[in-house]
């Protein structure tokens, strides 16, 4: 089964690193948030992926071109234009990397790689946030209600602490940052049949597939969600980068399941 990574969009409350290159590949540890994303799937199985480009894609694509290079330890002979290999530690994945427009919207995206997923199930999620999802249950829950998708859903962490206070406004504990407040929201991680495609006008650059298909797949009864209690963060800020940068560097880091 192929995975569609969302990784186009331009990330401009990042912009302090996404001026230079496009979200997906903005390091945690060394490596793009992209690469953290493949290697979860990877390793319940799935090596095969479609990256939907946009904004900066041609730095996605050289990424990928000179992972052997970058992941192998060589010799350079300058004078002979020859590299000789030693050691390689690349992925077994098959990556295929296609232009979906600069300024597509998510809808418009996933529908120009119809033609690459053979009428098939195909997993989908965004290229910006890691979680520890495990992708057989997730799978095995989706073959079990038999409809066209399943969302991942999860509930945030809470972004401040709670004072609590008695009836004559004493302060008698805090709370810090409790996890939502019994909202689910959009964690991505789909699963879609083939049939998801449907719901998407053809070629229509527009189209945000959060918006009308999403919610006509609802209104049709064609999806379920599973809800994920794990480790969840998406990366839409900074302070997001730094979170997931500490939680790497201080070996806490939650979605490395390989």
């Amino acid at each position: 089964m192929k995975v569609v990574l969302l990784a186009g969009g331009m990330g401009t409350r990042l912009s302090e690193a996404t001026h230079r290159i496009p979200k997906p590949m903005v390091e945690i540890g060394g490596y793009p948030i992209l690469w953290h994303i493949m290697k979860g799937y990877a390793h319940f199985g799935y090596n095969e992926f479609v990256i939907l480009l946009g904004y900066k894609g041609f730095l996605i694509k050289k990424f990928f071109a000179d992972y052997f290079l970058y992941r192998s330890d060589v010799t350079i002979d300058l004078d002979a234009n020859k590299i000789e290999t030693h050691a390689s530690y690349a992925e077994p994945w098959k990556v295929t990397l296609l232009d979906t427009g600069q300024n597509t919207m998510t809808g418009g995206r996933i529908k120009r790689a119809e033609k690459h997923l053979a009428d098939a199930p195909f997993m989908l999620t965004y290229g910006d946030g890691v979680a520890n999802v495990n992708y057989d249950e997730l799978m095995r829950f989706h073959q079990n209600h038999g409809k066209a998708i399943t969302m991942t859903s999860i509930q945030p962490e809470g972004r401040f602490g709670l004072v609590m206070a008695d009836e004559k406004n004493q302060v008698t504990a805090f709370r810090e940052k409790p996890k939502g407040d019994t909202n689910w929201i959009n964690g991505g991680f789909f699963v879609c049949e083939p049939s998801v495609l449907s719901y998407i006008p053809e070629d229509d650059a527009t189209c945000v597939f959060e918006q009308q298909p999403l919610c006509q797949l609802a209104n049709d009864g064609e999806m379920f969600t599973y809800r994920h209690n794990g480790f969840w963060q998406c990366m839409d800020t900074i302070r997001d980068h730094k979170r997931l940068t500490g939680l790497w560097d201080t070996q806490k880091a939650d979605w490395k399941v390989w």
